[in-house]
């Protein structure tokens, strides 16, 4: 009787070695360049200095995560916690501007003259940083904690309300021509034509909205204290901690990163349904 010969799992040309292989393509990169950071920053600081090196912050990074949600007070909570009191005020601000945000951007692309009356205003206010809002909320709210929301609100409605207008736009005319021949209402034509239409356009500008909220709320929290991890970062510096505060920089890198890729899963599966 023979023997039939058995063939490898993921022989080269095989379905499971191509994706093999996609999947090596894929992660190698990004490994190399972790390793090769990583490999600078020991060359830099094995020689000593206020810069601690790999082997310091990984061995606070063990002892800081171990617990990362012990509460000790107000002013001394875990890491865990104060990246989910960002998080929340960021959630509140960015769901406040998308709100407000995309209606409002549907309106301007819709309404040329609207368009025209607010434009101006946009171009006046939208590069003023987001940190000079800040003292208008804190007179407001005379809290902390809603200043900080309020800041990441006025951050993140700028490029939602530019990206959905932009969007509206350059919906095909002969789309909207159609529409006036059917005797669409207006929530017909926003919901079936220019919806689909802009989604795109509206799936950046959101994207945009949380990368630049997520980094105004670091420095909002420098400057209002209390619970976050803004403050957490500049609390350590007044500890001396620095290796804390490179674990802290690791940590925002981490939660903008999930944020956006996310956000970009979210956008492709919004944009297979539309299509």
């Amino acid at each position: 009787m023979e023997k039939v010969a058995s063939r490898p799992v993921a022989e080269a040309g095989t379905p499971l070695g191509e994706r093999l292989a996609a999947v090596g393509r894929a992660i190698l990169p990004p490994v190399l360049g972790l390793v090769v950071l990583i490999g600078l920053w020991h060359v830099a600081t094995h020689k000593g200095g206020s810069i601690p090196g790999p082997a310091q912050v990984w061995d606070a990074a063990v002892a800081l995560f171990s617990d990362p949600f012990y509460r000790n007070g107000p002013n001394d909570q875990g890491i865990g916690w104060n990246v989910l009191s960002s998080l929340q005020r960021v959630g509140i601000g960015f769901g406040l501007a998308a709100l407000v945000g995309i209606p409002l951007g549907f309106m301007l692309g819709r309404f040329a003259f609207l368009s025209s009356m607010v434009n101006p205003v946009i171009s006046l206010l939208r590069p003023v940083s987001p940190l000079a809002w800040l003292p208008i909320g804190l007179l407001v709210f005379k809290k902390a904690d809603p200043a900080a929301t309020w800041t990441i609100f006025i951050c993140s409605i700028w490029p939602m309300i530019m990206n959905t207008a932009q969007g509206v736009q350059r919906v095909p005319q002969d789309y909207l021509n159609v529409a006036r021949v059917l005797a669409l209402s207006e929530w017909k034509i926003v919901t079936r034509i220019l919806f689909p239409a802009v989604l795109p356009y509206m799936l950046t500008g959101i994207r945009l909205s949380i990368g630049t909220a997520w980094l105004v709320i670091v420095a909002a929290e420098m400057l209002t204290g209390g619970v976050g991890i803004g403050f957490w970062v500049w609390d350590e510096w007044n500890n001396l901690k620095v290796e804390h505060i490179i674990i802290a920089i690791f940590v925002i890198g981490v939660v903008g990163l999930i944020l956006e890729q996310a956000l970009i899963l979210l956008a492709r599966k919004l944009t297979k349904e539309s299509s």
